[in-house]
């Protein structure tokens, strides 16, 4: 498998591509529920970090945050250089404190960003014992990065799953060959109670900082990911930034 350079970590054409999933809470829930995740947990809009009303309606507690945004020159020039003095993420076994998947799949980051909620964190106890979803998890943590994004690459389970859930949005879905702009990025937290910053578009997972016993919702984790992201945007483009949150947290049905 040809690397992907930093400097472009776009998945090339001439790759396996994926319709893209719509932004969509009951879609991505229905995906990782096919795939074996225990319907005690789905995945929730958050429609407000700023009123504290609107909030206090999520669900808690939340096991893992998907940042959807456009990816903008602001981001890719931090992303650049951020990434420019790390290593390339070489990471595996029991000991690894998260488990990261690089991107190898074209159009596939919101099913990478779902899979990083689901494969860390608390959420890895919701998983049905036996089910697709175990088996991926289970193959890929021994593996390192390119072979584990093989591991995603080959899988027919997956691509089922996926097929199956990019069929039910609401709008009118790109086609897999299609590019797109909007990009997913997922914060988890380990078991040490650090937040990480999981995006198969960077060299590897990235630890954000420690946020003790609260949620990945909380303000403190906010501010060490979904916070500083906005602040840089908006000074270097000023007024409304278009951006989506949704939460991996405990079903309200």
């Amino acid at each position: 498998m040809a690397e992907i350079l930093s400097s472009n970590p776009d998945v090339p054409k001439g790759r396996k591509a994926f319709i893209p999933l719509e932004n969509n809470p009951e879609v991505m829930s229905s995906l990782v529920h096919t795939l074996g995740l225990s319907p005690s947990l789905a995945f929730h809009d958050i429609f407000s970090i700023d009123e504290p009303e609107m909030l206090a309606f999520a669900p808690r507690p939340a096991s893992a945050l998907l940042f959807v945004f456009p990816v903008s020159k602001t981001y890719e020039k931090h992303r650049v250089e951020e990434d420019a003095e790390k290593a390339e993420y070489e990471g595996k076994g029991e000991g690894e404190p998260v488990v990261w998947y690089k991107q190898t799949i074209r159009n596939a980051c919101g099913l990478i960003g779902i899979l990083h909620a689901v494969s860390n964190g608390s959420a890895r106890e919701f998983v049905t014992p036996n089910s697709d979803l175990q088996k991926l998890v289970d193959g890929a943590v021994p593996l390192g990065p390119i072979e584990r994004a093989d591991l995603l690459y080959n899988s027919q389970a997956l691509e089922k799953a996926h097929q199956g859930a990019a069929s039910q949005g609401q709008s009118n879905a790109p086609g897999a060959e299609d590019d797109v702009d909007l990009h997913y990025v997922c914060f988890v937290k380990d078991a040490k109670n650090d937040l990480w910053e999981m995006d198969g578009r960077r060299k590897g997972p990235i630890n954000r900082g420690s946020i003790g016993e609260e949620d990945v919702l909380s303000e403190k984790a906010l501010g060490l990911g979904v916070r500083l992201f906005l602040k840089r945007e908006e000074e270097a483009q000023g007024g409304e930034l278009r951006f989506s949150l949704i939460s991996l947290a405990p079903s309200m049905d």
